[in-house]
């Protein structure tokens, strides 16, 4: 079951990426910057899973409402530029699971078989200019965490209208 945009439920915003592979540091950088500007509704919570996909896939079997993926998306935009996507079942296909790594397609598209459904599900990915080895994000990706922080906001602001913003909830992934 699929929730359309104005739920009042919880919201998960996930960074995904690998901080010592440049751009793909992308996702974690985000959700560093939101967590310190604050500005979010209470139900909104911050993790950054990095790699840890096993992690974020348990995290949503609490049941989250919807979930709010911030990643470097290899989009064919020149890089830097911000792409904004509602993710479906129908959308995943299928993906080998690796308990030691993040590849959320594999982590949606198996939550299933951990009892789990896919929430309303976005992307907040931007064009990288390079995954190599090296810690940092380009010019081009730096400059466009800004564009991606806003789009946050507007999905936040379309899945929990009208509720009043409070000091953001940040959290670590719990230990399994």
């Amino acid at each position: 079951m699929t929730q359309e945009p104005g739920t009042s439920g919880q919201v998960l915003v996930a960074g995904i990426g690998n901080l010592f592979l440049g751009d793909d540091g992308f996702g974690p950088e985000v959700v560093r910057q939101l967590s310190h500007s604050g500005g979010l509704p209470s139900r909104i919570r911050l993790v950054d899973y990095g790699i840890r996909g096993m992690h974020l896939a348990y995290d949503l079997l609490d049941g989250y409402d919807a979930l709010v993926l911030v990643d470097a998306y290899p989009g064919g935009g020149p890089p830097g530029e911000v792409t904004v996507l509602r993710i479906d079942v129908e959308d995943l296909g299928t993906g080998e699971f690796d308990a030691h790594g993040m590849n959320p397609v594999a982590v949606l598209a198996n939550l299933d078989q951990l009892g789990g459904t896919l929430p309303l599900t976005y992307l907040v990915g931007c064009t990288p200019t390079g995954v190599e080895e090296g810690i940092g994000l380009s010019e081009a990706v730096a400059h466009a965490v800004p564009k991606a922080i806003q789009a946050v906001h507007t999905l936040v602001r379309q899945l929990v209208p009208a509720v009043p913003t409070t000091s953001v909830k940040s959290a670590e992934p719990r230990r399994s």
